[in-house]
């Protein structure tokens, strides 16, 4: 909708969006929800010189300590490296290290240090917090009941990705037809491409190695 405001000295044209009636849509809110409290985790976790993902690697330590790095990055939905480099920080910090695993060599199992003891502690009194501010308002009872219907709603997700097949990848596709000179003209673009490499090596100046002091 366009709406003219003038006063004589020229015409200001505002554009008004009429308000959209609210229409309940859990998609949208659970995921709302989630952005949220990313936002303030990632405040809180900033306020004690971390970042959430590193307070999110503490929390499963604790409660499933000698995690590998592959299987806290499946849990945490991110890239194995990802996992690697925060657990770079962390045991930097002294808080995190890495041990042989020992019916596997080419494992390290990850496990807490002491210095990560009270940090858990800030933590926990951060996740109270928010726990508070969330459920501000809400009854024990329609919590119970809110618990009750995530619960279900994640375990119906859990089995409908179980039960359905994985993607099948595109069949192979064949390689299109080459011009029958194509294939020489590469073998003779390769060999001149070697002989111009030796003729190079032949002229170049030979290196020498001094001994370091």
């Amino acid at each position: 909708m366009l709406h003219e405001l003038g006063d004589g000295m020229g015409k200001i044209t505002l554009l008004i969006i009429p308000a959209v009636p609210y229409q309940f849509d859990i998609f949208f809110l659970l995921h709302d929800i989630a952005r949220q409290l990313r936002v303030t985790g990632d405040r809180r976790a900033r306020a004690h010189g971390m970042t959430r993902a590193q307070w999110v690697i503490l929390w499963w330590l604790e409660r499933q300590p000698g995690l590998s790095q592959k299987e806290l990055a499946e849990l945490m939905d991110v890239e194995p490296i990802t996992v690697a480099r925060l657990v770079d920080r962390l045991a930097g910090r002294a808080m995190v290290e890495r041990r042989d695993d020992p019916a596997d060599r080419r494992i390290w199992r990850l496990h807490l240090l002491p210095p990560a003891l009270p940090v858990l502690a800030h933590m926990r009194g951060e996740r109270d917090q928010i726990q508070t501010t969330l459920t501000a308002g809400v009854s024990p009872e329609t919590l119970a009941i809110v618990g009750d219907a995530l619960t279900t709603m994640k375990a119906n997700i859990v089995a409908e990705l179980r039960a359905r097949p994985a993607a099948v990848p595109a069949a192979d596709t064949k390689p299109a037809p080459r011009h029958p000179g194509a294939r020489r003209r590469a073998a003779d673009i390769t060999e001149g491409a070697g002989i111009r490499e030796r003729r190079k090596e032949s002229t170049a100046e030979p290196t020498v190695h001094q001994d370091q002091p």
